[in-house]
């Protein structure tokens, strides 16, 4: 591959015979540099948009076009922009940018989610570090500062943005702490209170104890940790089944902390059980001999391991159906700390999720801990005990264990089963566990008030979203199936949370009944107060009073003080932003992370689902994660990070924005500093090809032009080209699919125009006439590829682009960005055309492999010291008139009956070449050897065209 030609490559003419034709050669001429610099170059290109409005512009001339709209997922406001930033607003920019070119009205809004947890963190961090108490700070002080943090990196996060060169409404730009955001978003929580869906509950969460409130599934990662797990015996004391009366059933958990919520045990009805006779122990077992215990008879021999059994005999084996009606005993009934609050009996229940592939085959219930454990004891009428605080430590509902942390709760827990005879093994197991993303801190389910959003009520969420999911357009297509099995297997939708910064859940509940109020017109109150003082509204002085109006008594009402989930929040975005800037929903696309199908994709889904029967997008396209260089994660601490700010320091945003078009970002993408001197690279190529069509290009006007049919073969097999990536591209506009498209373009200027097109035709551009119909036909082919590449090429490149469709026509002429993508004509397309030249380029890779061996071996230095001999075989023949010489640059190309012989034939299955020098002289213009150079009396160093061409 090759570059295009360069000033300081071409045919320099030579003094000779007292004439210097230097003069005379059409050598590039453009002011289009070499070098981009485009890290000084594309701040003033974003200040000249900016004072000519270029958004403005683009929004006048749209008006009346079909309306494209991309609803941005907010990002968070509380911190500088990291790699993932980048790839996620380039892409977008990239779509919406050419959605725009395609002739639609792109107009695209900017977006910040600024509540919820992240930055009241951040805030309680500056209130830690001072030795100060958040909680006595008062609650409105303490929002107006979260408020003035997210503010603070709204702004910089926005400079940021934009100086990737991303266009959009920054001025009107929407973020969820709005006045009139707030209102719209507690309006949203009010529809589905008065649908009725939104319900208070006692049921288990994920619950930070670091953070003292709920936590979503999305706000939810894992770490490997190593937790203590015991094996503890339920004594059986009643059964229908007299094998069993005295045996002890064995369970096992890595969870030892919620042993004194246990309230039941649960088996599988179709697994056997073992019942087995403790013949003998190995030293240090907690087991005793003569017991009678009961555990899945395929998980027998590692419990015999783990548990020290040293010798059993087996009673008999009991299919799991058996131990219907059967209850035990808490395995700490009885014990003295306890008092008397484990002596409930325990029953033995069938569970559908218990199987025998781990642990003894039975799983121990407690309802207050785990969503299996919550809807089996649902199910069977069990009590929900409260026995863990918001700290994470135990409340006096456990006796014995009050105050004790429940990640500090395993040495208790043992010492008292073992007190009681219960402890059959303890040990330890590294696994994968949930922590919290922000905090790193380890979570638990823990049953706890919340307010929570029906699924399968009336509304019928659920089964609507799936239906939605079904219809979607997603890109790339598995995103479908995943974010679908989470919608079917999700429970109830939990949406408050116990913190200050937020949306509150602006509901009263009456005290006497349990009852949410759903009454339209203290609705209606708030959401005009909301609208003219934000939420803060509902923590001011007598906001109960102000709210429920004279007809209603603030005391017999609960004003509820939990915030909506952040995931709400930003699922609401299309109910303020897509109204507020005219746009029409549903929007045709939602584009994030692929982490976004459990976050704000279902989230947006759900809350659209639940208020409009309706899904907020046409179309999802997802994209992976940054990695390094090497496929890790990147990290502080491992000295990996590739900022963008960085990178825009030292290659420009346009690199960037390359690196993200170059990468098939449906996977995880890498970067680094090699993969982004590489991208460089890559740009160096498309620059050069850009700035030969400039400087070969200069002077060209529209009378120069030539049409398709009088155009040589060679141009029109462009123009088939440029046909075939215009599809391409319009084909991506419109399904967002744009992976392998700019390296389509990229492989487009480095073989077919550089290292072909360009280097057949520069003779004809620097030597022929300027009327010369053969220079005219390339000259307009070459307007074509400037007016396309400066389009194709400007949703990526938009710096880039602006430069090149500026140096030509002027820094006065409209933006490249004010274009629509040419028009391709139908005649262009021709795959009969397309398939002759794929056999051309392979005849002329034989001449040129020929003539690479006579290079190596010192006889010549260019291709134009040679006359090969080219004999084409009968598949071949129909392209035997073409101009061989001028295709393979050589002064001139014989083609033979017959196949040559000798050395330095390079033969192919239809063709053969071979190198033969070319005779005469070598013409002091173009540099060809003919024999006719010193023929002409005026000019004896020029060949006849030469001669023709000066006059």
């Amino acid at each position: 591959m090759t570059d295009a030609p360069a000033p300081a490559d071409t045919k320099a003419a030579t003094k000779a015979g007292g004439r210097d034709y230097r003069g005379t050669v059409f050598l590039p001429k453009t002011p289009f540099p070499m070098r981009g610099d485009l890290p000084k170059r594309e701040p003033a290109t974003l200040a000249r948009w900016k004072a000519q409005d270029l958004r403005g512009q683009l929004r006048e001339r749209s008006r009346g076009l079909q309306k494209f709209v991309l609803h941005d997922g907010p990002p968070y406001a509380n911190g500088p922009l990291h790699i993932g930033h980048a790839l996620n607003k380039i892409l977008k920019d990239v779509i919406n940018r050419a959605a725009q070119m395609s002739g639609r009205d792109a107009d695209y809004v900017p977006g910040w989610d600024c509540h919820g947890l992240p930055i009241e963190w951040k805030v309680e961090e500056q209130y830690r570090a001072k030795k100060q108490d958040k909680d006595s700070v008062p609650i409105l002080e303490f929002r107006e500062e979260c408020r003035q943090y997210a503010r603070h990196w709204l702004g910089i996060q926005s400079e940021e943005f934009q100086r990737l060169g991303v266009l959009g409404d920054w001025e009107n730009r929407y973020a969820t702490m709005d006045f009139t955001s707030e209102a719209v978003i507690a309006e949203e929580i009010g529809r589905f209170l008065m649908n009725g869906s939104l319900y208070r509950g006692l049921r288990p969460v994920m619950w930070s104890p670091v953070e003292k409130t709920a936590l979503a599934d999305a706000e939810i990662e894992y770490h490997d940790v190593t937790s203590a797990t015991l094996h503890a015996a339920f004594p059986v004391v009643k059964t229908d089944t007299p094998d069993l009366q005295g045996a002890r059933v064995l369970i096992w958990t890595t969870t030892p902390w919620t042993i004194p919520a246990n309230r039941a045990v649960a088996y599988g009805e179709e697994i056997d059980y073992a019942l087995i006779h403790v013949d003998g122990i190995a030293e240090g077992s907690l087991l005793a001999t003569g017991d009678d215990l009961i555990v899945a008879l395929p998980l027998l021999p590692a419990f015999a391991k783990e548990a020290g059994l040293a010798a059993h005999s087996l009673r008999r084996v009991i299919k799991g159906s058996e131990f219907a009606g059967t209850i035990l005993a808490h395995p700490l009934r009885g014990w003295g700390p306890g008092e008397g609050a484990y002596d409930h009996d325990v029953p033995m229940l069938a569970g559908d999720f218990v199987t025998a592939e781990a642990g003894t085959g039975f799983v121990h219930i407690a309802p207050s801990h785990g969503e299996d454990d919550f809807a089996l004891g649902r199910a069977h009428g069990l009590p929900v005990p409260e026995m863990v605080g918001d700290d994470g430590t135990y409340t006096v509902q456990a006796p014995g264990f009050t105050g004790i942390h429940v990640f500090k709760a395993h040495e208790p827990v043992w010492a008292a089963l073992e007190t009681m005879g219960t402890l059959a093994a303890k040990g330890s197991l590294k696994h994968s566990y949930p922590h919290s993303w922000r905090s790193k801190k380890p979570v638990i389910y823990r049953a706890t008030p919340q307010w929570f959003i029906a699924m399968d009520d009336d509304n019928q969420i659920r089964a609507k979203a799936l239906k939605a999911i079904a219809e979607t357009h997603f890109v790339p297509d598995q995103g479908r199936n995943r974010i679908g099995s989470m919608v079917a297997a999700r429970p109830d939708w939990c949406i408050s949370r116990q913190r200050a910064w937020g949306v509150p859940i602006a509901v009263f509940v009456d005290k006497r009944t349990g009852e949410p109020l759903r009454d339209p017109t203290v609705m209606q109150r708030i959401l005009a107060a909301f609208r003219e003082e934000g939420a803060d509204a509902w923590y001011k002085p007598g906001a109960a009073a102000r709210f429920l109006g004279n007809e209603r008594n603030p005391d017999e009402y609960e004003q509820v003080m939990d915030i909506v989930d952040v995931w709400f929040e930003s699922g609401s975005t299309h109910a303020f932003c897509l109204p507020d800037h005219n746009l029409p929903f549903p929007a045709d696309l939602y584009l994030e992370g692929s982490d976004q199908h459990r976050g704000w994709f279902h989230s947006s889904l759900l809350e659209a689902i639940g208020t409009r029967d309706m899904a907020p997008f046409k179309a999802i396209l997802t994209h992976g994660f940054v990695l390094d260089e090497s496929g890790r994660k990147m990290s502080k601490s491992l000295g990996n990070v590739t900022a963008p700010q960085e990178v825009m320091k030292d290659y420009g945003a346009d690199i960037l924005r390359l690196w993200v078009m170059n990468s098939d970002f449906a996977d995880d993408l890498r970067i680094g500093k090699t993969i982004l001197g590489q991208q460089a690279e890559l740009y160096r190529r498309i620059r050069n090809t850009l700035r030969w069509l400039l400087g070969s290009l200069d002077g060209f006007t529209d009378a120069e032009k030539v049409d398709h049919a009088e155009l040589p073969e060679l141009e029109r097999f462009i123009l088939h080209r440029v046909a075939e990536i215009d599809t391409r591209i319009r084909r991506a506009a419109a399904d967002y699919d744009w992976s392998g498209v700019v390296p389509e373009i990229h492989n487009f200027c480095a073989s077919d125009l550089s290292a072909f097109l360009f280097d057949i035709r520069k003779d004809s551009l620097y030597c022929d006439r300027a009327d010369d119909p053969r220079r005219r036909a390339a000259r307009t082919v070459l307007d074509v590829l400037h007016r396309c590449l400066c389009t194709w090429l400007a949703p990526v490149l938009v710096f880039t682009a602006e430069e090149a469709w500026l140096a030509r026509f002027g820094e006065a002429a409209e933006s490249v960005h004010l274009q629509t993508f040419p028009e391709i004509p139908a005649e262009w397309q021709n795959e009969a055309l397309a398939a002759r030249w794929a056999r051309v380029r392979a005849v002329r890779g034989l001449v040129t492999a020929a003539l690479e061996k006579a290079r190596a071996a010192g006889t010549i230095g260019s291709s134009l010291q040679a006359a090969p001999e080219l004999f084409l075989g009968e598949a071949y023949a129909d392209l035997a008139d073409l101009p061989w010489a001028e295709l393979c640059i050589t002064s001139d190309l014989t083609l033979t009956a017959s196949a040559p012989q000798g050395e330095g034939v390079e033969a192919g299955e239809h063709a053969a070449a071979r190198f033969v020098p070319a005779p005469g002289q070598k013409c002091d213009r173009c540099w060809r050897v003919l024999p006719e150079v010193g023929r002409s009396a005026a000019h004896p160093t020029l060949c006849l065209r030469c001669e023709a061409a000066v006059g």
